[in-house]
């Protein structure tokens, strides 16, 4: 199994060097860029495709939380860990779904025990599936017209499985392993979808009531959401996952 690729992000060298040594003892991962600064952070996600991120809040070029959005919007499955010697910024870090929130100076036991949580949490081990949810059944028979560079394309609303963000575009994912990636933005997409059919269960993913497989822990307060018919996930906040309830019961 491949090792799991992380970034560091802090302004302080020694911090670094702390974090990364904290890393080697954990089996699974594998380092593959340190910034300095918010930009050069955002350069390392771009390039390298980490799939944890270890972030300050306070630093040059772009804070922690600036870039945690911006990553969101690139690829919101990557985790996010935020290791900083400010607690009062906790709220805006859940607020972009952070996976965790450590403060300095942190015991070498609570980052082993989160950096094993994101193992596992990406290799799928150890979570069952929530209580499954009654079938939804309110089909639309509609057709979508997208957008895109090359002109339009017309998409029958009951095969899209899920839209998310995906590299700063919206990206759609059908039956039979379709993928469409249209100009609109995820807002202007939802306002084109059946919302008797299609929930936007997190601020980057809408996904088909029908298509709901099994829901499974994430994060704090995250979920992730198993679809038929593809093997793309979902991410749903503990909010949306109660209002999803509330829709099947």
């Amino acid at each position: 199994m491949d090792p799991i690729r992380v970034v560091i992000a802090d302004d302080d060298m020694g911090m670094r060097l702390i974090e990364k040594k904290m890393l080697e003892r954990v089996e699974g991962f594998t380092l593959v860029g340190e910034a300095s600064d918010g930009n050069e952070l955002m350069t390392l996600v771009e390039n390298e495709r980490p799939q944890v991120v270890f972030l300050d809040v306070e630093m040059p070029g772009k804070t922690g939380v600036e870039c945690a959005r911006l990553i969101q919007d690139m690829n919101p499955a990557i985790l996010l860990i935020f290791a900083t010697a400010h607690d009062q910024y906790m709220g805006d870090a859940f607020e972009v779904y952070a996976f965790d929130y450590l403060i300095k100076p942190f015991k070498v036991e609570r980052v082993i025990q989160t950096l094993e949580r994101a193992r596992d949490r990406l290799r799928g081990v150890g979570e069952e599936p929530l209580p499954e949810l009654k079938r939804y059944r309110k089909v639309s028979g509609e057709r979508l017209m997208l957008r895109h560079r090359e002109g339009v394309s017309f998409v029958d609303m009951d095969s899209i499985l899920l839209v998310q963000r995906e590299d700063r575009a919206t990206v759609l994912y059908t039956e039979g392993g379709g993928r469409y990636v249209t100009s609109d933005s995820l807002a202007e997409t939802e306002a084109k979808l059946d919302p008797a059919v299609f929930f936007r269960c997190h601020k980057s993913y809408i996904i088909n009531l029908n298509k709901i497989s099994n829901i499974e822990p994430y994060g704090r307060w995250t979920y992730i959401v198993k679809l038929e018919g593809t093997k793309q996930d979902a991410l749903i906040t503990h909010e949306k996952y109660e209002e999803l309830e509330k829709l099947f019961s």
